[in-house]
């Protein structure tokens, strides 16, 4: 094991190595600062997941410092802390992180305060964006929109919405006016539980991204800026609120969980409760340091190694 700017330990299990099987507890135990998505692993849409309530509660009796790193940009973060609590979760808003909570950042970055913002998604997207400094505006075929940002595939109209979008941008293109395209949430799919998937708002962004090539080919298509996992700025959140520690990220997805722990250069942990099942870890793209089949058994020891 090796060192990592960070605090992790690895850079994930190398190609061919047996992917060791691990609890929860001796996750505690080995680890400062755990990060924890939230659907998939914590919970779905019918409620909290087999030993997401435990895990809290061991974290607060260990003294852990532990956050939420979820790409949902579809509430602000009290309105995220209200709906984890009506599901039985306890968790502090200051334990929080959301991709729309970066977006205040990120419109500093990019000084689009003040810009008007077409956005896809319900009343707390357009919130998130107004308190970055944005300007939301109607998403219609005709609207003088600088930014599109899509947030979330709730809220509004589904086909008639999107349509507007893309018409929004073809139009701004056509007219060579520039139009900046974000992409909070970049998860393509999330799980709905009892073996149910949604489609989010990363599919859409593809979708936009994909009809937009048809008139600009190559280099010259506009594409979206990606802001939540697997892209560094929550990892980096994450660890400024925790002040230093050996840090491990526990997710359920490949893509965005597993493989922006590791290129952030910490830890990870595949939890098997969500999309990724863990079937042949040899054909992955990218390889967590250890494994949890689920959070409800904290003890049961790693007699249950992967390949």
């Amino acid at each position: 094991m090796h060192g990592s700017p960070h605090g992790g330990t690895s850079a994930g299990a190398a190609p061919g190595c047996g992917l060791r099987r691990i609890t929860r507890r001796e996750l505690i135990a080995a680890y400062d600062v755990l990060l924890l998505d939230a659907y998939g692993v914590l919970l779905d849409a019918d409620g909290p997941l087999p030993g997401a309530a435990d895990l809290l509660a061991d974290l607060r009796a260990a003294g852990r410092e532990y956050y939420i790193l979820t790409n949902d940009a579809s509430r602000t973060v009290p309105e995220t802390e209200a709906a984890y609590r009506r599901k039985g979760l306890d968790i502090p808003a200051a334990r929080i992180i959301t991709s729309g909570s970066l977006l205040p950042g990120y419109f500093d970055r990019h000084a689009l305060a003040g810009r008007r913002c077409a956005v896809l998604g319900p009343a707390g997207s357009r919130h998130n964006v107004a308190a970055a400094g944005g300007v939301p505006v109607d998403v219609t075929a005709d609207a003088d929109a600088e930014v599109l940002v899509v947030c979330d595939e709730t809220g509004y109209p589904f086909l008639e919405t999107v349509d507007a979008a893309l018409s929004l941008v073809w139009r701004a293109l056509d007219r060579r006016r520039e139009i900046h395209l974000l992409l909070p949430n970049p998860d393509l799919i999330f799980p709905k539980g009892g073996g149910r998937y949604g489609l989010t708002a990363g599919s859409i962004a593809l979708c936009l991204e994909a009809a937009l090539q048809l008139r600009h080919d190559g280099p010259a298509a506009p594409a979206f800026r990606r802001l939540g996992k697997p892209h560094p700025e929550m990892f980096a959140e994450a660890a400024r609120r925790a002040g230093g520690g050996r840090m491990v990220m526990i997710g359920d997805q490949l893509e965005t969980d597993i493989r922006g722990a590791i290129d952030f250069g910490i830890d990870a942990a595949l939890v098997g409760s969500g999309v990724t099942r863990p079937d042949d870890p040899r054909t992955w793209p990218v390889r967590p340091t250890c494994w949890l089949p689920s959070l409800a058994d904290p003890n049961e020891s790693g007699a249950g190694d992967l390949v």
